[in-house]
């Protein structure tokens, strides 16, 4: 049988049917892409049950003949149903399958075999739907495999309406015969020392042990893999960078004019982080900083004062941002803060996508002919056609609708330019090691004098309902008395989402009414062109399917104080600086993460009025939904909202939208529970690298840093 590696095309190991549709469901294109969808749990296929005392809804496996099978054709819809007899000589039981009658070759009268699935009920009478089945030609042996059958752990795959579960397990375990040997990348004595698997073991005691406690061991291997190649990864970023030689920025008259003419003085942090900056401007190799700080906090401030500080010697800086509408923003708001003096030198040009074509042009000349000594813009910075005169620093704001290589490829339009992140998502330890572990870390604490504050309350809908009417007499209240309010929504359109439902058929889910987003942006806007409150309120919407043009056009007559209630999804989330809007209602609060609602009260209360947000939630008491709300409601402080948020998803996938490019690969690893493994792992990385830095010792952590970034540089680009 031919043999492959983890490196190989999927087409070529299942073929091409199958390799598309594992591609359309998960971005599987590689045998390591499949292999690396682990199983969020296993099944126990029952004790050996006879017939006439199945319970209903538990799973079984039966020893049974065939009695009969027929083919119908469906009443109400499109397909037909297989319907088969089996029994077991006490009793018999019904299976159903539905647009199967190839089956009926197989399960023909007198065939033998084990029948294996969850038992339901239908007018009455018992069946199982979809069940698995093996035939025998004989019941001796039949009976024998039974009792390993039964006590073989099922392992149940994250799942899609298109690609099974079961039909998940048949291709790994296809691919896992015809799997090659593979380099492991740990080292010898780090499996040693904890005991761990060899990676061929790993892998095949997590996807088909033969006893359930063969699993553990295996997941224990598998997320020290992952932390270890992660850090890794990492630490080669950083020597990368630091091997590179830049060009030095020192600051001078620019930044002194600037400061002079700042109408405050600089808050404790901003001066120390921007002392840290100034410093890495004028070392030997690349600045690669993030600063991480609450929204308002001043990082914007501390980036344009490196951005002068590079434009004293000509530099030019770019700043990316993640939407056209914080880009045009940011570009107002660094006009602003520049003034009628120093704006006109620098010239600060936006350049994105969905620019006309003769102003995109005028603005890529400026750029490139180094007019443009600040440039901001989305990702069409990254396109080929941009080009800088001489690019000296990258700024990126909120790094994690970016991945790694993004801010690489920006890097590649300069001369080893330096390089700054900005997030306004604060970052528990164990995440900054996980996620950003190729930066030297920031922090700005204090806030600015002068914040009115923001009070957060939840409406929890489940008790008292009649608290939805309220909200939006409380915004009539607001907008009475001049001030203007966001509602935000968890989508465009709610109707529309029902229509596109596609449920997942994995075992174990849940779904129905209580998981469907009740009120998207088009349903409350609806809502409030009907509420006898609103008839002399001005509402507008806006979303991200908006064009670019008309998403930017309300986003400034909001700011003008042209519209009094803006309804709109997350793209509101980073940067919208309103300083008359105080308040901030989130519909269905419970359908987004701990710092996202953070993020999104943030957008009150920025000027001197005081904040007021409402967390509207029909989550019940005591729900896991309800806690994050709550959570929220109960402190100002996002940094210890970031460590709640580890707790309380505990399980989840705590990186979220952080897990961009490099980091999207991790499957078990969970940074708060798996901590120690972490630490571990990057000093063991250290170690490794420090020993043999091209990794030429080390072919199989080589080979998995490479399977990691191709994983990254596919993610990047479906982001795109």
């Amino acid at each position: 049988m031919s043999s492959f590696t983890l490196e190989s095309r999927l087409d070529g190991a299942v073929g091409g049917k199958t390799a598309t549709a594992l591609e359309r469901a998960f971005g599987m294109r590689t045998v390591g892409d499949l292999l690396s969808h682990y199983p969020r749990r296993y099944a126990k296929r029952g004790e050996l049950t006879p017939i006439s005392s199945l319970p209903v809804g538990e799973a079984v496996t039966i020893v049974a003949e065939v009695k009969r099978a027929g083919e119908r054709r469906m009443q109400n819809r499109r397909g037909s149903i297989l319907e088969v007899t089996i029994s077991d000589g006490q009793g018999d039981l019904s299976l159903t399958f539905f647009n199967q009658s190839w089956r009926v070759k197989d399960l023909r009268p007198g065939r033998r075999g084990i029948f294996a699935g969850k038992v339901g009920e239908y007018r009455g009478t018992k069946q199982l739907t979809h069940p698995d089945y093996e035939l025998f030609d004989d019941e001796a042996t039949a009976r024998l495999t039974a009792e390993a059958y039964a006590n073989l752990p099922i392992p149940i795959y994250p799942a899609t309406s298109t690609v099974a579960s079961w039909q998940l397990k048949k291709i790994v375990d296809l691919v896992l015969d015809g799997l090659g040997p593979i380099d492991d990348p740990l080292p010898a004595e780090l499996r040693a020392r904890d005991g761990l698997l060899e990676a061929r073991a790993a892998l095949d005691r997590v996807h088909r042990p033969e006893f359930a406690d063969q699993i553990e061991p295996a997941r224990q291997t598998l997320r020290m893999h992952e932390a270890f190649v992660l850090q890794a990864a990492l630490l080669q970023q950083r020597a990368f960078v630091r091997a590179l030689s830049a060009t030095k920025r020192a600051p001078g008259e620019l930044l002194e004019r600037f400061d002079a003419s700042l109408p405050f003085a600089r808050t404790s942090d901003q001066v120390s982080v921007g002392d840290e900056i100034e410093r890495d401007l004028v070392a030997d190799w690349p600045m690669n900083r993030l600063v991480q700080g609450e929204v308002g906090s001043g990082k914007t401030l501390v980036a344009l004062r490196a951005m002068l500080q590079v434009a004293q010697s000509g530099g030019q800086s770019a700043l990316i941002a993640p939407t056209e509408v914080l880009a045009a923003q940011h570009l107002r708001s660094i006009a602003r803060m520049l003034g009628p003096r120093l704006a006109p030198e620098l010239m600060p040009t936006l350049l994105t996508g969905q620019l006309p074509a003769a102003e995109r042009r005028k603005a890529a000349l400026r750029v490139a002919s180094g007019q443009a000594r600040i440039v901001v813009g989305t990702h069409a910075l990254l396109s080929e056609t941009t080009t800088f005169a001489d690019l000296g620093l990258v700024v990126v704001d909120e790094q994690h609708r970016f991945g790694v290589e993004q801010r690489e490829q920006l890097r590649g339009k300069g001369s080893s330019p330096h390089a700054l992140v900005l997030t306004a998502t604060p970052i528990p330890r164990t995440v900054a090691m996980t996620v950003f572990g190729d930066l030297d870390v920031s922090t700005i604490r204090t806030m600015p004098a002068g914040r009115a504050g923001i009070e957060t309350f939840v409406a929890p809908l489940a008790e008292k309902p009649a608290w939805f009417g309220r909200v939006w007499d409380r915004i009539a209240e607001e907008v009475a008395q001049r001030r203007q309010a966001f509602v935000v929504c968890a989508a465009i359109d709610a109707e529309a989402l029902v229509k596109d439902d596609t449920a997942d058929e994995s075992p174990g889910d849940e779904g129905g009414e209580a998981n469907r987003t009740r009120w998207g942006v088009v349903q409350v806007a609806d809502l409030l062109s009907r509420h006898p409150s609103f008839s002399s309120i001005r509402v507008e919407i806006l979303h991200g399917k908006m064009p670019s043009d008309d998403k930017d056009a309300v986003m400034q007559a909001f700011a003008r104080g042209d519209v009094d209630v803006l309804v709109a999804t997350t793209v509101v989330e980073v940067g919208v600086d309103v300083p008359n809007a105080s308040t901030m209602v989130i519909l269905e609060a419970d359908r987004f993460g701990v710092s996202q609602l953070h993020q999104l009260r943030g957008r009150v209360g920025r000027g001197g009025l005081p904040g007021l947000c409402l967390l509207v939630t029909e989550a019940g008491a005591g729900s896991p939904a309800r806690a994050r709300v709550e959570a929220v409601a109960s402190t100002l402080d996002g940094f210890e909202l970031a460590e709640v948020d580890l707790e309380l998803r505990g399980e989840g996938d705590v990186l979220g939208d952080a897990q961009s490019g490099a980091r999207s690969s991790l499957r078990l690893l969970r940074v708060v529970k798996d901590a120690d493994i972490i630490a571990e792992a990057r000093t063991a990385a250290e170690r490794v690298l420090e020993d043999d830095p091209a990794l030429l010792r080390h072919p199989g952590l080589a080979a998995a840093i490479e399977r990691r970034v191709g994983m990254a540089e596919r993610a990047a680009l479906a982001k795109n």
